[in-house]
C-alpha cells in the first residue's frame, strides 16, 4: 500500500442518482435547521449537501417541552416535525439556501399520500433545491395512524406518488423501526426511489425514577447518536447489499472513522446529526478526515472504498 503524497488530487465526488456531491458528506434532516443556524460555525460550501429541516404543507409547532433528553451514548428527541410550513419556506428560507454553495435536499412529510405529493409538485418548481428526501417514519392519518415507512406497500405507494410529481432525484428515508429492513428497501426502489437514506432514529424512552415520570412531554422520542451506530451500520450493509440503487449511511456518525466505515459497509454517501449538536463543526471535519484516510490508503477516488468490506472466508 503506498501512501500519497499531501499534493496529489483526491477525487471525493459521488453520485446519488442524477445528483453529483462534491463529496459524501451530508447534513441530517433535523439536525442542522434551515443551513443559516450554522453558518458562522461551518463552511457550507465544504459540504456535499445540506438536507433541510423537514417540511409540510402547513406549518407545524412541534411537541410541547420538555422535548429532547441526553441519553447515554445518545440523544431522544421529540421535537415532533416543528417547521415553518411550504410556503414561509419558499419564500424566507429558500433565498439564503441558494446562496450556500452546496447542494440543497430538502425533506418532506405528510400525513397522507396527497400531502406527500402536493408537497413534491411545489418544491420542483422552486430553483436551487437539487433532490427530494421523503420521510416516510410520519403516520398515515387515512390508515389509523400506521407510520408509511413500516408497511412495504404503503411506502411504495408515497415513493411512486413523490415520484409523479417530480423530476428531482428522489431519496427514500427508512426507518429502523421494522422486521426486515431489506423488504422495505426493495419496494422503494421498485416504486422509483432514486436512493435511500437510513437509519431513521429508533423509538425509545427515559424516566425520571425521583418523579416516576417520562423525562419526555411526549413519553417516546427518537433515540439516535453514537448508540446506535452498531444498528446503523448493520441495516446500511443489509441495504446495500440488498438493491441496486445508492445508499446513504446516518447514525451515530461523528467522527471521520465512523463515516468511513459506513462507506466501507456499501453507502455512497452519509449524514451527520447528533453529532452536529456536540460538534458544530463535526462535518467539516470528515470530509478532511476521509480526504487524509484515502490518501494513507493510496486510494485516489472515494469510490473505491465504497462497498469493499472484506469478510473473512
Amino acid at each position: 500500500m503506498e501512501t500519497l503524497n499531501h499534493t496529489t488530487p483526491i477525487d471525493l465526488t459521488v453520485s446519488i442518482g442524477a445528483l453529483i456531491l462534491d463529496n459524501p458528506v451530508m447534513t441530517a434532516s433535523g439536525t442542522f435547521g434551515y443551513a443559516a443556524e450554522f453558518a458562522n460555525l461551518v463552511h457550507l460550501n465544504r459540504l456535499g449537501a445540506v438536507v433541510v429541516k423537514g417540511i409540510s404543507i402547513e406549518p407545524r409547532p412541534g411537541n410541547p417541552p420538555p422535548r429532547i433528553v441526553e441519553t447515554p451514548c445518545g440523544m431522544l428527541n421529540a421535537i415532533g416535525l416543528e417547521n415553518v410550513g411550504v410556503k414561509r419556506f419558499i419564500s424566507e428560507k429558500m433565498p439564503y439556501l441558494r446562496t450556500c454553495g452546496c447542494r440543497i435536499v430538502v425533506n418532506i412529510l405528510g400525513d397522507s399520500i396527497e400531502e406527500y405529493a402536493l408537497l413534491a409538485g411545489k418544491l420542483s418548481a422552486v430553483s436551487g433545491i437539487d433532490a427530494l428526501e421523503i420521510n416516510i417514519s410520519c403516520p398515515n392519518v387515512k390508515k389509523g395512524g400506521v407510520a408509511f415507512g413500516t408497511v412495504p406497500e404503503m411506502a411504495a405507494a408515497v415513493t411512486r406518488a413523490v415520484k409523479q410529481e417530480t423530476n428531482l432525484p428522489i431519496i427514500v428515508k427508512l426507518s429502523p423501526n421494522v422486521t426486515d429492513i431489506a423488504t422495505m428497501a426493495r419496494a422503494v426502489e421498485a416504486s422509483g426511489a432514486d436512493a435511500i437514506s437510513l437509519i431513521n432514529t429508533l423509538i425509545g424512552m427515559a424516566i425520571d425514577a425521583k418523579t416516576r415520570r417520562p423525562k419526555l412531554a411526549n413519553i417516546i422520542g427518537g433515540l439516535s447518536g453514537p448508540a446506535i451506530k452498531p444498528v446503523a451500520l448493520r441495516m446500511v450493509w443489509q441495504v446495500a447489499s440488498a438493491v441496486a440503487i445508492p445508499v446513504i449511511g446516518i447514525g451515530g456518525i461523528g467522527t471521520a472513522e465512523d463515516a468511513i466505515e459506513f462507506l466501507i459497509a456499501g453507502a455512497t454517501a452519509i449524514q451527520v446529526g447528533t453529532a452536529n449538536f456536540y460538534n458544530p463543526a463535526a462535518t467539516e471535519q470528515i470530509v478532511t478526515g476521509i480526504e487524509d484516510y484515502l490518501r494513507q490508503q493510496g486510494e485516489s477516488s472515494v469510490r473505491a472504498i465504497v462497498g469493499s468490506l472484506r469478510l473473512r472466508s
